[in-house]
């Protein structure tokens, strides 16, 4: 028979905490605020930087952490979301090196097009023009 896998000290020192103020309920009101307030600042971070190519999905999956903390939906949603993950990685690594490297071609496309719209519409450069500009004159 199997043990139990051991949780790193750090993880039982900081569960040991969270038990500590939750056993007092100022402590548990105050802990559930500050948990829906900074995972909402985090997930907000994050899904403003999706369409920017950077950790955007990163930041919304650590906002997912921090609100799976106290609530048990955001722990639902995370699990869900990371087997998904996972399975889409475990997909991909099974399949040849020519699909790869067309799925890293497509992902690549994308962020760059988003990029482009992005820098087009938010700031007013249009970088292709710019390009193209660049490439007739010289």
């Amino acid at each position: 028979m199997q043990d139990p896998p051991r949780r790193p000290r750090w993880r039982k020192r900081i569960s040991i905490t969270l038990d500590l103020i939750r056993a007092n309920p100022t402590g548990r009101i105050a802990l559930k605020i500050f948990i829906a307030i900074a995972g909402a600042l985090v997930v907000t971070i994050g899904i403003a930087l999706i369409p920017l190519p950077g950790p955007g999905w990163l930041l919304v999956i650590a906002g997912l952490g921090i609100w799976a903390v106290e609530y048990h939906w955001a722990r639902r949603l995370l699990g869900f979301t990371r087997r998904h993950v996972h399975g889409w990685t475990r997909w991909v690594t099974r399949q040849s090196l020519a699909v790869r490297v067309v799925l890293g071609s497509v992902g690549l496309i994308f962020v760059a097009t988003v990029v482009w719209l992005s820098l087009k519409y938010s700031l007013g450069i249009d970088v292709v023009a710019e390009a193209m500009h660049y490439l007739a004159t010289h």
